[in-house]
């Protein structure tokens, strides 16, 4: 198996064979890492994920995520937002933070590599800083 490296070469690697355009709103479908509805009067609770999609991409996204959310994943906005949703609590927060944090970090590298952007780990919270300062 041969190591990618770039957003670029993801990109070509995951989405080549796909002939059809992925919408940024519809990455997360694509690779089952939606979570499920459920209607019921006023309530709307969540359901498990799809699974529907590419397996092997999903798990890599999954693998990246509890990657970036462990103690070895570099300070990064993408961090402190899962970090964030994990600490709100209940029993299956962490599990939650890592499925969300792997949808999020899809969409980042799709539209990464759609736009052909640089990286920044930190962009938000530098926005954040010039905008206080």
């Amino acid at each position: 198996m041969k190591k990618i490296s770039t957003v670029q070469a993801f990109g070509n690697e995951i989405f080549k064979e796909h002939k059809v355009t992925i919408g940024v709103d519809l990455v997360g479908c694509f690779l089952g890492l939606r979570p499920g509805r459920r209607n019921s009067g006023e309530s709307e609770p969540q359901k498990k994920i799809s699974k529907e999609g590419d397996r092997y991409l999903r798990t890599m996204m999954v693998q990246g995520a509890h990657y970036i959310l462990g103690p070895f994943g570099e300070d990064s906005d993408l961090r402190r937002w899962g970090l964030k949703l994990a600490e709100r609590g209940g029993k299956n927060a962490k599990k939650r933070a890592v499925v969300a944090v792997a949808r999020k970090l899809a969409v980042l590298l799709h539209r990464l590599w759609v736009s052909g952007e640089v990286y920044e780990p930190l962009r938000n919270s530098q926005k954040a800083l010039r905008a206080a300062a």
